[in-house]
């Protein structure tokens, strides 16, 4: 792996709610979640690991991804993913995660 970091691109797959555990856990006025608002599904971020968090970006999303990225950004491929320098991540909102595809940019 190098030390140098790659650019990155960073999709959103898909954005989903886990109503299940909406109807469970959540408390009654809270029970009409919607889908993460933040982000559409086909949204695409480059990203250079050197700059500032992308102002659009979800913190909370992009502390649960960074180590994916930073992991493909230096050079890792994910074991058991059909293409190299790519990973599958999401964010850690239980009720309703967004997922991640994060590709290096040689």
């Amino acid at each position: 792996m190098s030390s140098e970091f790659s650019k990155c691109k960073v999709t959103v797959l898909k954005r989903t709610v886990n109503q299940d555990l909406v109807d469970e856990y959540l408390a009654e006025e809270h029970r009409d979640t919607k889908p993460c608002e933040v982000f559409e599904e086909g949204q695409e971020f480059v990203l250079d690991l050197m700059e500032e968090v992308p102002e659009e970006f979800c913190t909370w999303a992009w502390a649960d991804i960074r180590k994916d990225l930073i992991a493909i950004a230096t050079g890792a491929d994910m074991p058991g993913l059909k293409h190299s320098g790519t990973a599958i991540s999401a964010c850690s909102d239980w009720f309703r995660p967004v997922y991640f595809k994060i590709e290096r940019l040689d």
